[in-house]
Formats: structure tokens, C-alpha cells, sequence
């Protein structure tokens, strides 16, 4: 028995004024899984997330979501359905608390509903927001801007998540700890789309992939014979896979 896809792209077209960032791009993302998009900068990685959270207007194509078409819905409505993006850049609210970024994340919840259970639980996903939850966001390092990111984006009860480049401008220690957290998040019943140029690290922590090339899907499976393919090994892997 088949099952249809959480997230079901199918020639999908965007553009900015004549040129077509995208082209023709079919994709799936099933439930439970973790399925990254790599590519070079320029490819249109980060244009994808931009008209699947409604920023910006698909040109033609189909988007589904749970088996609703996205095309044309407002940003809003998007992420009360469940869909929510971790934008690269972090983008925190620097003079504002960390906890109160963290209950800006809440903002398309229903009015009235209980928050404190799941703050104490992003709080113990991430200790360090917890001791600092009194500080200006802006304070914090680049690791704990991302970590406050992703927390914020948890305290929305995201269906699907999607990340761009959640591992942009981090020391490798810190790193390794963003995508380990990456890992852990399938175990909170999430699916998560994931836009990264750290490839080798992305397709550890992944299910599938797909190689973004000047707009157009190059090539797509299994994150483990990507892992192996001689041409993303030497495209972008930098070397001998490992």
C-alpha cells in the first residue's frame, strides 16, 4: 500500500522579472522523513523555500501539502497549516529576550493556548536557551542564534520544517552539534526539508536528496548513493566520499 507525500512539488516554475530561477522541479518529501536539496550558491535552493512558504509566487507548477494546493495561499495561512521555515540568516529579534523570541514562534497558534509546556520543552532541547532566556537575542553567539531559531520555529508545532542553510558562518564544532540536533528531530515526529551547501553533512543526516543545477533537478536518490556518486563526490563533496 502506497501513501501519498507530505509535500508534493510537480513542475514547479518561479522567476524574478524574465528569468526563471526554477524549472520544471518535481519533488517529494514523505512523512517522517529527512529529504536535503544541495547545490552550489546561485542553483536556487533558497528560491524553492521562498515559493513554498509563499514568499514568493510560483510562475506554474503545483505545490501540495498534505494533499492541499499551496499556489497562491498567503504566507499565514501557510504556516498555521503546518509549514515553517528556518530562514538563513538566522534573523533573530536582537534587542528582544530570548525567551520572547521564542513566544514570537507561537504567534499563528490559536489565542489562548497554553505555550508553557512546550517552551519548557525547546528548554530542554537547548539548555543554553534556558540560561539565557532573560538576555537580548543579539547577545547570544552564532551557534545559540541558530539554536534560538530553531526553537522558535518549534514552538509553531511545525508538520514539515524546512531549513536554509542552518549551518552557514558556524565553527565546525558547532556544526556537527546543529546537525546532530537536525537528526533528533525526526524523533519528535517531524518531517523536515533541508537546504544546505555542507553536503557531505547533509547527506549523513538525510534520507533522500536532490542536486539543485541552475534551477533544474540534476539528479536525485538516496542520501547514501548520492554519498557515493562519483559526480556529487567531485561536484561537492570535495574529495573521495567519507
Amino acid at each position: 500500500m502506497t501513501t501519498s507525500p507530505l509535500l508534493a512539488v510537480d513542475g514547479l516554475w518561479a522567476r524574478y522579472d524574465r528569468i526563471f530561477a526554477l524549472q520544471d522541479i518535481d519533488l517529494t518529501v514523505g512523512e517522517g522523513e529527512i529529504v536535503t536539496i544541495i547545490g552550489a550558491n546561485g542553483a536556487g535552493k533558497t528560491t524553492l523555500l521562498k515559493v513554498l512558504s509563499g514568499l514568493l509566487p510560483a510562475a506554474r507548477g503545483a505545490v501540495r501539502y498534505d494533499g492541499r494546493d499551496l499556489v497562491g495561499r498567503p504566507c499565514h495561512e501557510i504556516v498555521a497549516g503546518g509549514v515553517v521555515q528556518v530562514p538563513e540568516g538566522r534573523m533573530v529579534l536582537k534587542k528582544m529576550s530570548v525567551r520572547d523570541n521564542l513566544l514570537v514562534g507561537a504567534h499563528s497558534r490559536p489565542a489562548g493556548e497554553d505555550l508553557a509546556a512546550d517552551l519548557q520543552q525547546v528548554f530542554d532541547r537547548f539548555p543554553i536557551l534556558r540560561e539565557r532566556q532573560h538576555q537580548p537575542a543579539g547577545t547570544l553567539s552564532g551557534g545559540q542564534q541558530q539554536m534560538l531559531v530553531l526553537g522558535r520555529a518549534l514552538m509553531a508545532r511545525p508538520r514539515l520544517l524546512m531549513l536554509d542553510e542552518p549551518s552557514l558562518g558556524l565553527a565546525p564544532i558547532i556544526v556537527s552539534q546543529i546537525f546532530e540536533i537536525i537528526g533528533e528531530l525526526r524523533t519528535l515526529g517531524l518531517t523536515v526539508l533541508l537546504v544546505e551547501q555542507n553536503a557531505r553533512k547533509a547527506l549523513q543526516v538525510s534520507d533522500r536528496a536532490y542536486v539543485l543545477e541552475l534551477g533544474r533537478i540534476a539528479t536525485a536518490g538516496r542520501s547514501a548513493d548520492l554519498a557515493r556518486d562519483p559526480a556529487v563526490v567531485r561536484s561537492y563533496l570535495g574529495g573521495g566520499p567519507g
